[in-house]
């Protein structure tokens, strides 16, 4: 499936600009900058490397994504990915490097979920529309060193 042109634009931006611009997602509807990263997963049924911009928070070392996919009934592609394949590469700003992601659950998730609302509050309208169709999975991405 191709990526719609706003993401393709965003990823494009993000990359030529080596983080310059494209890092600090500009959301009129969400009155506000949110930070950005570039996650790069394999594609499960093409084997091709996909990229996805995404709304992130720091937790220590750990960058942490929400597959909201916008409160959408089922997760995102990029979340398929990396559920079949871990290891992803990350960009954030003009930094590059290799992760791995993993799931998080119970308390973890409920302190990261707080964290993550304080980086962009719709994440709790995306878990809402959703509601009793599935729970919206969080993320860590750790550094692979």
């Amino acid at each position: 499936m191709a990526q719609a042109g706003w993401v393709k634009e965003h990823v494009d931006q993000y990359i030529n600009s080596k983080g310059a611009e494209g890092h600090l997602w500009d959301r009129a509807s969400a009155k506000g900058s949110f930070p950005c990263l570039l996650l790069t997963t394999i594609g499960r049924k093409t084997g091709e490397p996909k990229t996805t911009p995404l709304i992130y928070g720091r937790d220590g070392e750990n960058y942490t994504i929400i597959a909201s996919q916008g409160g959408r009934p089922s997760h995102p592609a990029w979340y398929l990915n990396l559920v079949s394949q871990p290891k992803v590469q990350v960009q954030v700003a003009a930094e590059i490097f290799s992760a791995v992601a993993h799931g998080t659950l119970g308390k973890e998730r409920q302190r990261l979920w707080r964290m993550m609302m304080e980086v962009y509050p719709l994440f709790d309208n995306y878990q809402e529309k959703v509601s009793g169709v599935r729970e919206i999975p969080l993320v860590q991405l750790k550094r692979k060193d």
